[in-house]
């Protein structure tokens, strides 16, 4: 990879996360849209618009940020356990994983249910093997675990401010 594709992958990312951000905005923020279509308020329809825009964008960089620290903690893993880092990574993962349930459950005093959690866990844990087995399918078959400790892990720490609110 070199500098070109990896701004051209940035770019792409960051448009993707901004139509994203705006695309579910109609979902979430419908309320707001409502008050500016009734009466009809262009100025203030197209702020509600531009807001989720970089609203999505922010999110955007916060997951290329993410990926690029793996890309940091990858080499050094590799470095520094050299032939046992896919052993680590599994290690992580499963670690990842019970911080996802443990964590919240404690931080909520069971107010949220238990199930809710494992199952929140167990889905990130399907979407990550699916992913990690198309990367290993369609590139090697050494691809699979670090697909899956970026899909698990680093969504695991990027989801913790959102977890918190």
């Amino acid at each position: 990879m070199n500098t070109r594709k990896l701004v051209g992958l940035f770019f792409k990312t960051l448009l993707v996360g901004g139509a994203v951000g705006l695309f579910v905005s109609f979902f979430v923020a419908s309320g707001r849209y409502m008050e500016a279509l009734q009466p009809f308020d262009l100025f203030n329809l197209f702020g509600i618009a531009i807001w989720y825009v970089v609203y999505g964008l922010l999110f955007s960089v916060i997951s290329q940020a993410g990926f690029f620290s793996y890309l940091f903690i990858n080499q050094f893993g590799l470095s520094l356990f050299r032939s046992f880092w896919p052993t680590v990574q599994l290690l992580l993962v499963a670690f990842a994983l019970f911080d996802l349930v443990y964590f919240p459950y404690k931080g909520m005093d069971g107010e949220i249910a238990l199930y809710l959690l494992i199952l929140m866990a167990v889905g990130i844990l399907i979407y990550g093997l699916i992913i990690s087995w198309i990367k290993a399918s369609e590139t090697h078959q050494r691809a699979f675990v670090p697909a899956l400790f970026l899909m698990v892990v680093m969504t695991a720490i990027e989801w913790i401010p959102g977890l918190r609110t």
